[in-house]
C-alpha cells in the first residue's frame, strides 16, 4: 500500500474516499494525527498529515518515529512524501517541483533518528536514500500529463524553525553541494529505511533561500503562501496519475535493508523488542 505524508498546508487529501481512520499509539508514542485509509483514484492508500491538523507542530517536534512506525504497521510499504523546501540553484525555480535523491543532515541532534537503541543494535545502509523505482514511477507519472519535474537532487535537511541565515545557504549550496533546504525530510527518509520502506519525497519549490544578494528574492512566510498553492496543485496532479499504474517493484536491498544490519540476536530481545522489529520487518 501506498501511503502519504502531506507537507505544509497539506492536511487533508481531497477526493479520498475514506474508509477507516485509525487513531492509535505506537511503541514510539502517537503519530502526528490520525491516519486516514482510503481509496485515491481507485486505490488503496493510507495518508498522515506531517505537521497535524492547523500544523500543530514545528518541524523539530514532529514524531517522525512513530509517523513511519504507525504507517508501517498499517500495511504501507512505499511512502510518497510532500515537502516544501528552499532552492539552491538558479534553474530550480520557487514554483517548481523536484524529486530529492541524496540528503544531508543538518539538523542539531534534537530529533528521535532510529528505532534502534536501548537494546538493539542495528546500522541500515542509507549510501541511496531513495528508492529509484519509486522515484522512476512519480518521473514516469509526470510525464505522462507533461508536467516538468527536475530529479537527482539533494536535499539539505534543516533544525529550523528560524529561516537560515546567508552563511549557512552558502555553506549547504557550495561546500556540501546541496540543490534544495527543508526542514523535515530527515530522519523521515531513513526511519523509512529502517523499516524496508520505499521512500520519495517530491519537493515544492518555494523560494531561493537568502544566497541571492537581491533582499526581495530571499524566503519569507509571505513568499512562501504565494508559491506553494501553485505548486501544490501540480503535486497532487502526479500523485493523482502515479496510481494510474501499477508500482515498480522495491528494490531488495530496501525491502530486506534489515536483513544483515541487526546485530542483537532475537534470543536477546524483550517481548517488546521482538515486537517492535517484527512490524520493521515485515
Amino acid at each position: 500500500m501506498l501511503a502519504i505524508i502531506g507537507g505544509s498546508g497539506l492536511y487533508e487529501l481531497e477526493n479520498l474516499t475514506i474508509t477507516k481512520t485509525h487513531d492509535i499509539d505506537t511503541p514510539f508514542g502517537k503519530p502526528s494525527d490520525p491516519i486516514v485509509e482510503g481509496a485515491y483514484n481507485g486505490q488503496a492508500v493510507l495518508f498522515l498529515a506531517r505537521h497535524g491538523k492547523g500544523h500543530a507542530y514545528l518541524p523539530h517536534e514532529v514524531n517522525y518515529r512513530a509517523n513511519i512506525f504507525a504507517l508501517k504497521s498499517l500495511g504501507a510499504r512505499r511512502v510518497f512524501g510532500i515537502s516544501a523546501a528552499g532552492s539552491l540553484r538558479k534553474d530550480l525555480k520557487p514554483g517548481d517541483l523536484a524529486l530529492a535523491a541524496q540528503y544531508f543532515d543538518h539538523t542539531r541532534g534534537k530529533r528521535e533518528t532510529t528505532f534502534f537503541g536501548n537494546g538493539i543494535a542495528g546500522h541500515v545502509s542509507t549510501a541511496y536514500p531513495s528508492c529509484p523505482a519509486l522515484s522512476e514511477d512519480i518521473k514516469s507519472a509526470a510525464q505522462r500529463i507533461n508536467q516538468n519535474l527536475h530529479d537527482n537532487k539533494t536535499y539539505a535537511c534543516v533544525e529550523g524553525p528560524r529561516l537560515g541565515t546567508r552563511a549557512e545557504s552558502f555553506f549547504l549550496r557550495d561546500a556540501a553541494q546541496c540543490d534544495l533546504v527543508g526542514m523535515t525530510n530527515i530522519p523521515e527518509a531513513f526511519l523509512a529505511r529502517e523499516a524496508q520502506l520505499a521512500y520519495c519525497t517530491l519537493c515544492l519549490v518555494t523560494d531561493y533561500d537568502c544566497w541571492m544578494d537581491d533582499p526581495a528574492m530571499h524566503v519569507s512566510v509571505e513568499k512562501f503562501f504565494e508559491t506553494y498553492g501553485g505548486a501544490l496543485e501540480k503535486a497532487k496532479a502526479i500523485l493523482a496519475e502515479l496510481l494510474n499504474a501499477p508500482f515498480t517493484k522495491t528494490p531488495d536491498d530496501i525491502r530486506q535493508s534489515l536483513k544483515m544490519a541487526i546485530l542483537t540476536p532475537d534470543e536477546a530481545m524483550s517481548d517488546a523488542q521482538k515486537s517492535i522489529m517484527d512490524i520493521l520487518r515485515a
